[in-house]
């Protein structure tokens, strides 16, 4: 396996109301989420890229067996610039758990909550 390639290849973000989480990270991360075809009792909406590729595929699920919580993995989405992307957050009524700051070389961070009850980080180097 390649060092300097990202282990990680999908994620799942749950959700219990698909269509209000869908607008929330596409207006937050600026981002158009496509449906995912569900074979099974699930609903879900793609986040943008493919397999494989750079960083890691993911989707908003929304299962019966599986819930939101703040208290899960926590999933750190790059941004241009965290200040810019927690400001557009807190006008739709997010949580705000950490205001940004610096972890030194490796840029910035934060952490916000969705509308659903997650909690999600942000990484930016501005």
């Amino acid at each position: 396996m390649n060092p300097l390639r990202n282990p990680v290849t999908w994620f799942e973000i749950y959700v219990n109301d698909l269509p209000r989480a869908k607008a929330f990270y596409e207006a937050v991360l600026g981002i158009e989420l496509t449906p995912e075809a569900s074979p099974g009792d699930f609903e879900a909406y793609r986040f943008p890229g493919g397999m494989p590729g750079f960083g890691a595929m993911g989707a908003l699920m929304k299962h019966p067996k599986r819930l939101p919580s703040v208290q899960g993995t926590l999933v750190y989405f790059h941004v241009d610039d965290c200040a810019v992307v927690l400001e557009r957050a807190r006008v739709l009524g997010a949580p705000i758990h950490r205001d940004k700051w610096s972890i030194g070389a490796d840029g910035f961070i934060a952490i916000i909550g969705d509308l659903e009850g997650n909690a999600i980080g942000l990484h930016s180097f501005g």
